[in-house]
């Protein structure tokens, strides 16, 4: 039923290969995929890759993530045809990625140049982030400033301008709907603790310490986002 999958946007022919077995029939209204780890081994791919696709598919209305249950394919789309990501479209695992190599140099460098000011704005926008934990739009917000923050303490609008724009790479319906099912306040408050440990690496003038709080804060990012679904047992076929 399942193809392995070659190297090119694969979140995409995943996504693509388990369209065309709903459009045939072969997976039908109601069936229940099989769990993320054994389509992952199915498709040849990694579970990031598999959760990418599956939120492609829910935002096309072809399946129904239920969160400790699984994924169950709907009883009709809401769109009569796909609405795959351009082509050079980024998957949400390669945003993070991303940030992750490029603010953890930024952050290094922000340390080696910070200044009182500097780190009083970070003071600033993490004391209104903690006021916000429970209100996802301004938490989203401040999470934004903060990080760009860390860049102005450089000096360097383009860098700004960067880190801004790939920041808001992640404003689209696929990174929307998966944050939708793991962020909250609880993973807003370690975002802030994590955010915290940055501001006082930078704060203490530690390039290496500011460059290794900011890679392990977008690492747990990442894998605050590829917790399952909801991983059932496989099936017995």
């Amino acid at each position: 039923m399942f193809v392995a999958m070659e190297p090119r946007r694969l979140y995409r022919q995943v996504a693509e290969q388990i369209r065309m077995l709903i459009d045939s029939g072969e997976l039908p209204a109601g069936e229940r995929l099989p769990a993320e780890r054994e389509l992952a081994e199915r498709f040849g791919v990694s579970r990031p890759t598999v959760r990418e696709a599956l939120i492609v598919l829910e935002v096309e209305g072809r399946v129904q993530i239920r969160m400790g249950s699984g994924v169950y394919i709907s009883g009709k789309s809401r769109l009569p045809t796909a609405i795959l990501p351009d082509e050079d479209s980024d998957g949400p695992f390669e945003i993070l990625q991303a940030r992750c190599i490029v603010e953890s140099a930024i952050a290094e460098e922000a340390a080696r140049c910070a200044t009182p000011a500097g780190v009083a704005r970070l003071d600033v926008i993490l004391a209104q982030m903690e006021a916000a934990l429970t209100i996802p739009a301004r938490a989203l917000a401040c999470d934004r400033a903060f990080h760009t923050a860390i860049t102005d303490i450089i000096g360097n609008s383009a860098l700004n301008r960067f880190t801004g724009l790939i920041y808001d790479s992640r404003i689209s319906p696929y990174f929307e709907k998966l944050a939708s099912y793991f962020e909250g306040p609880h993973t807003w408050r370690l975002a802030l603790q994590e955010h915290e440990a940055i501001r006082d690496a930078i704060r203490a003038k530690d390039p290496a310490g500011a460059r290794e709080a900011m890679r392990l804060h977008l690492t747990q990012s990442q894998r605050r986002f590829s917790e399952s679904f909801g991983e059932e047992p496989a099936r017995e076929d």
